[in-house]
């Protein structure tokens, strides 16, 4: 039987049937870590719009497999793990244990990302390595419901955890539970989470225990090292066919929430020889509101990018990581100091990735796509139930994906970092007090071109019998979704109160109190336009006309069609 080789000459232990299906074991592993966590979850946001990701890391931290649900997530636990344990100290850690941290300035992200790690270890005590996971909770306590409005600073979003014992020989620690549930608005939800995330870090380590249990502890060790730079070799062999040179982009965030001050980001990525730097220098200092990101954060958007670049097949773990430099100056939003709030750090990382996408446009246009949507568009409110109960909500809205070069963009959709499901109108209706009066695609606002961006989606919130606080922290306000080689911008963000009344149009940064029985509307922006529009198939604009994608008007005027009006039962609505 032959042997893994790799490009220093040097040989594995194991051989390439035994390593492929190693690999695939932790793999699955990880995906079935999700499972758990996906079945046993209390809020919707985690049970139902999988917002959560999980992976295993060896006795050395070194990450070695991730399920991909959450994008978002690949920068906070190979950063978040490896900070928690050393500071907490591995040799306080026993078997059952689980720590939780979620302070972006010690590795994480923003407050709600709560991470629970847990060590694994042998039948006969060994250190193998730590399972862990991370999940957005729907509430963290701070200034207003869902910990997701604007902030001046850390303190103001919420309870701020550093590595702390949650779980003690497979048992909650009472007096840390007690108090993490006295400054959050729906313990009974997040309660429930945790014990999720505890299932999910307790099936991963049973399972990576039998693998081992099947391999031989010196084997597993053997393959953790090949694993590794298997997929280095591997990532660095495919970025080396990307093009050579220096490419260059910027795009901007509307503002912080307190300020109107454009956010720049300056995006640079340079291959050569010597592989690939992502360099983020020029970009914007870091912002008093809470359009910062973590460092983690930055690396996520980054990471993203690189994925979709190189095949599909190579697994992502510390081989993956260190196989590109990402420099990013401190103090600035993309690698902000202590104590700024971070709350819409996503929104800036979701930036950083469609900027290097921009800056790639030129030397990739056979692979690169329009501006999708640009916004995760936080939506967070909470009041009291009829029973009497604090409840809080949270979910993000999809909008419209980017066209590509040879088709249209994907309508109502969470695009790029952004992976999460949409919250079905009947589970949300069916527990929470409130009712989505309207959940439809937009009709026009799609950024026009050869090939359309896809639409935004129109999101209507009706409270009947009581008062709520509600928080948006969104953004491409301002500054839509771009086109690419003449495509049109989307059309950007909104957020209207009575959209059917007064149509008072809000902030999409900020919190509102909203009396009984009133409506607001969640509006995302559509996609960026892929080549000129007078490129376009009039048969495709007649048919985008037919199902009320867009409106004869604009079949008219924007694309130059004349087009008969929508058939009954329209797909988009107006604004």
């Amino acid at each position: 039987m032959g042997r893994v080789r790799f490009a220093e000459g040097k040989q594995s232990a194991v051989d390439p049937i035994q390593f492929e299906v190693t690999k695939n074991a932790l793999a699955s592993i990880s995906e079935e870590m999700g499972a758990a966590l996906h079945r046993a979850a209390y809020s919707t946001n985690i049970k139902t719009r999988l917002d959560f990701s999980t992976a295993i890391f060896d006795a050395r931290l070194r990450v070695l497999a991730q399920a991909l649900a959450q994008p978002s997530h690949l920068g906070s636990l190979p950063h978040s793990v490896p900070n928690a344990v050393r500071e907490y100290g591995v040799d306080h850690l026993g078997p059952g244990d689980g720590l939780i941290v979620n302070d972006p300035h010690r590795g994480a992200v923003h407050l709600n990302d709560i991470a629970l790690i847990s060590p694994v270890h042998t039948r006969t005590g060994e250190l193998l390595g730590f399972v862990a996971n991370v999940a957005h909770h729907v509430d963290v306590g701070g200034g207003a419901p869902g910990s997701l409005a604007p902030a001046r600073d850390l303190f103001q979003e919420g309870l701020v955890v550093p590595p702390v014992r949650l779980v003690q020989a497979g048992q909650f620690v009472p007096d840390v539970m007690r108090m993490i549930t006295a400054n959050i608005r729906a313990p009974r939800e997040s309660a429930g989470d945790f014990r999720a995330q505890i299932a999910a870090n307790h099936v991963g380590a049973r399972r990576v225990v039998e693998l081992v249990d099947a391999l031989g502890s010196a084997a597993f060790t053997q393959f953790c090292d090949d694993l590794i730079e298997y997929t280095a070799r591997r990532t660095r062999a495919a970025l080396a066919l990307l093009p050579y040179g220096e490419f260059s982009a910027e795009d901007f965030l509307d503002g912080d929430g307190f300020t109107d001050d454009p956010i720049r980001i300056a995006a640079t990525l340079r291959n050569g020889p010597g592989g690939v730097v992502i360099d983020l220098t020029g970009t914007a200092p870091q912002v008093r509101g809470s359009l910062n990101c973590s460092y983690s954060m930055t690396f996520a958007g980054a990471a993203f990018v690189l994925k979709t670049l190189v095949d599909q097949d190579i697994p992502v773990n510390e081989g993956f990581y260190r196989s590109f430099t990402l420099t990013v100056p401190p103090g600035t939003v993309t690698n902000a100091r202590p104590p700024a709030a971070v709350g819409g750090g996503w929104e800036v990382a979701f930036r950083v990735a469609e900027t290097l996408y921009r800056a790639l446009a030129e030397a990739l246009p056979d692979r690169v796509v329009a501006a999708t949507k640009g916004t995760i568009c936080n939506v967070a409110f909470g009041g009291m139930r009829p029973t009497g109960e604090y409840y809080a909500y949270y979910e993000t809205i999809a909008g419209g994906g980017g066209a590509r070069p040879t088709k249209d963009g994907m309508d109502g959709i969470q695009t790029h970092i952004h992976n999460t499901e949409n919250a079905p109108v009947e589970e949300v209706e069916l527990n929470y007090p409130f009712r989505v009066l309207r959940f439809a695609l937009i009709r026009d606002s799609e950024g026009a071109g050869r090939f359309r961006g896809g639409l935004g989606v129109r999101r209507d919130y009706w409270f009947p019998n009581h008062r709520v606080t509600f928080s948006v922290l969104a953004d491409r306000g301002r500054f839509a979704p771009w086109g690419l080689f003449g495509g049109g911008s989307g059309r950007n963000t909104r957020v209207i109160r009575d959209p059917d009344g007064t149509a008072q149009q809000l902030p999409i940064k900020g919190s509102v109190e909203l009396r009984a029985g009133e409506v607001i509307s969640v509006q995302t922006p559509g996609g960026g336009g892929y080549g000129p529009v007078s490129e376009r198939d009039p048969d495709a604009v007649r048919r985008d006309v037919r199902v009320d994608k867009i409106s004869t008007a604009r079949a008219r005027d924007v694309y130059g069609v004349a087009a008969d009006a929508a058939s009954p039962g329209p797909a988009g609505v107006d604004s």
